[in-house]
């Protein structure tokens, strides 16, 4: 067991090097060209400022990290509930599918510089706007992903279990659910990354807390290394986000991986 699991780690580490290294030399790229060029900070300020912002303001960062995170939780949470109940109608009542299509479609034609200090006036600056706001967002490519899922379930399955006398919610649960497990988790990861930025953006148009006013804060006093350091935050809390997610489907898909010997 120790050996098979210093495999595995040797084998994480060789596939994240790529993207340390690519990460890193940008990084590298980045701090020389604000050395050399003498750009000012104000106008472009190196990672090594913006990582001591980081450090100065790590409390204030975090602070305000936990509003943006309980925002996201909340309105993705809501929204994966959304998405597999009307998931699982168009499914059984294929002809809803048609109706509501074009309705779900139009929903993410909404621009967000609109609709978020609409949800605002009409929700106030609670949690209530942004929990929809992120549902509005992370709603679709999750139902989606669902039906594309039942779809490719193989006909042979489903004819089989209906020559063994199985009901219609059998079928679904015994063959389309699970086949729609892969095309959910790949939904799930693209709609985990706009979640953050989703919670962020109904921030920065009207809220008392959360990395988004961090950012809004620091862009009315011109500190871009200030905003800069926010932003890392955001991204390094969707990153976390998106290994959570990359987990929870190697766990709720292990025989999966196990059976392509990827494990």
């Amino acid at each position: 067991m120790p050996a098979q699991m210093l495999s595995r780690g040797r084998v994480a580490i060789a596939r994240a090097l790529p993207a340390i290294l690519s990460v890193t030399a940008a990084l590298l790229l980045w701090e020389g060209y604000v050395r050399l060029s003498g750009i000012s900070p104000q106008v472009l300020p190196a990672p090594s400022r913006v990582g001591a912002q980081i450090l100065a303001n790590r409390e204030l960062l975090f602070r305000n990290l936990l509003p943006t995170l309980r925002a996201t939780l909340l309105g993705f949470a809501f929204s994966i509930t959304v998405a597999f109940l009307f998931s699982v109608l168009l499914d059984f009542i294929p002809r809803l599918r048609k109706a509501l299509f074009p309705i779900f479609v139009i929903s993410q034609t909404l621009p967000l510089v609109a609709i978020a200090p609409l949800m605002v006036l009409w929700f106030g600056f609670d949690l209530t706007p942004k929990i929809l706001l992120v549902a509005l967002v992370t709603f679709f490519p999750m139902l989606v992903a669902l039906v594309d899922g039942y779809d490719s379930t193989e006909p042979e399955i489903e004819a089989l279990l209906r020559s063994m006398g199985a009901t219609r919610g059998t079928v679904f649960r015994r063959a389309r659910l699970p086949s729609a497990m892969p095309f959910f988790f790949s939904g799930l990861r693209i709609s985990v990354t706009y979640a953050v930025v989703a919670a962020i953006f109904a921030e920065y148009a009207g809220a008392r807390s959360g990395i988004g006013i961090v950012i809004l804060n620091a862009k009315n006093s011109f500190r871009p290394d200030l905003m800069l350091a926010a932003v890392v935050f955001s991204s390094a809390l969707t990153l976390l986000l998106f290994g959570l997610v990359v987990l929870a489907q190697f766990l709720a898909m292990r025989w999966r991986y196990q059976g392509a010997g990827n494990v």
